[in-house]
């Protein structure tokens, strides 16, 4: 897609990928924001994209985070507010999305990546909130990682601003799977893989349903649960042709609606 000078985003067989394109840090900018936001309004409007690749460009670092020239009290408020924007738009995605992290995730990278709805990461990535150290604290972060890795856990991370590695962020839930660099983008086609072959409209369906029960009381978050699997995802053909051809030990045929 033209026009963009820090991103890349590319399409193929169905999945769509945004790059993250200034190496080798690939720090993010007012305007990489903007570009971030665009690309995925692109791809929610692309009805033959199913998945979304969140990457960077590199092998040092996914990215070390914010460009502090864009975090004056200046400029400050568009760049929480545009952060705010591509959040919500890879969260409101009706597609799942996987980043995949070759080197270091810091500050806004890792803040990025734990919006995204899985992560795939190679043996020597790194993970980290580093923000208190200068003063302020990571406002995505404070959200996101309770949800993600458990209260304790996510007041450690974000209180200290230390670094974990891989292993120690895929243990605690912030990734789904560690492998080594070598091997990064062969565990990335086998995800996809797994992913593409399912019906996309269940796939979205599936997702928003979770999202929506996430934050509810535990009877409610049912109730709404089952209203949206029998007010929508009941009425797509593709859950009609999923349940028929598994009682006619067939493979299903998936028409995406």
């Amino acid at each position: 897609m033209a026009g963009f000078r820090n991103i890349l985003l590319e399409k193929k067989d169905n999945v769509a990928k945004i790059t993250i394109n200034r190496p080798p840090l690939n720090i993010v900018d007012i305007e990489t924001l903007k570009e971030l936001d665009k690309a995925l309004n692109d791809v929610k409007r692309d009805e033959s994209v199913s998945l979304l690749i969140l990457t960077a460009a590199g092998d040092r670092a996914f990215s070390v985070g914010f460009d502090i020239k864009d975090h004056t009290p200046e400029k400050v408020d568009e760049l929480i507010r545009r952060f705010h924007d591509v959040t919500l738009s890879l969260i409101d995605l009706d597609k799942p999305t996987i980043a995949v992290v070759d080197g270091l995730a810091l500050g806004g990278g890792c803040e990025l990546i734990a919006t995204c709805d899985m992560v795939v990461a190679s043996e020597k990535s790194e993970f980290g909130q580093p923000e208190i150290d200068v003063g302020v604290y990571p406002p995505v972060a404070v959200v996101l990682f309770p949800r993600l890795v458990g209260r304790m856990k996510a007041l450690e991370l974000i209180l200290t601003g230390k670094r974990i590695g891989a292993k120690e962020a895929e243990r605690i839930g912030l990734v789904n799977r560690v492998v080594p660099a070598d091997r990064l983008e062969e565990e990335v086609d086998k995800l996809v893989s797994k992913l593409t072959e399912k019906s996309p409209i269940v796939l979205g369906l599936a997702k928003r349903a979770l999202y929506r029960g996430l934050d509810m009381e535990l009877k409610k978050a049912l109730e709404t649960v089952n209203d949206s699997y029998l007010g929508l995802l009941m009425h797509t053909e593709d859950a009609l042709e999923g349940l028929k051809a598994f009682l006619e030990k067939k493979k299903p045929r998936w028409k995406g609606k």
